[in-house]
């Protein structure tokens, strides 16, 4: 008599699905996690001008965004209609670009020590805007030692 028998064909075993809803639960909760969303809420309305030499960021969360324009319809009837400038959710005048400083340094101790020699700060600006608020933003921007700026505009083939 041999050691192994043969049973005839077996069948194919059934699937054991018990963990696949904590499977799935773990996927939704790192994309939660992992995704980021919108953190600031425009207050300034801004139409970019085109340009033909365009760069796309590699890494947003390297990016800090800097908006300059007019307010938007509903934030007029308090703020005026003068070119106001946006950081995060605080809208600053012309006047006050030494709030800028304190806005990069809170950028850059939000980073991680190894990202922060690759921090951008992102310049997204009215094509109306006065280039004096445009050149006060830029020295506050050297001052404070972030010197690799990028300014936001849309491609002129469109």
């Amino acid at each position: 008599m041999s050691k192994f028998q043969k049973k005839g064909k077996a069948g194919m075993p059934e699937l054991n699905t018990s963990s696949l809803p904590d499977l799935i639960f773990s996927m939704l909760f790192f994309f939660m996690m992992v995704t980021s969303m919108r953190e600031e809420e425009l207050k300034v309305e801004y139409k970019v001008p085109g340009g033909t030499e365009l760069e796309k960021l590699e890494r947003k969360s390297l990016a800090s965004y800097i908006n300059i324009g007019r307010p938007t319809k509903d934030l007029r009837a308090i703020m005026g209609t003068a070119s106001r400038i946006q950081l995060n959710d605080k809208l600053i005048r012309g006047e006050e670009v030494g709030y800028i400083r304190e806005y990069v340094q809170a950028e850059r101790e939000a980073m991680s020590e190894r990202d922060k020699p690759f921090m951008k700060m992102v310049m997204r600006i009215d094509k109306d805007t006065q280039m004096g608020i445009v050149t006060d933003v830029k020295m506050e921007l050297r001052k404070s030692m972030a010197l690799s700026v990028v300014y936001s505009a849309t491609d002129k083939k469109k």
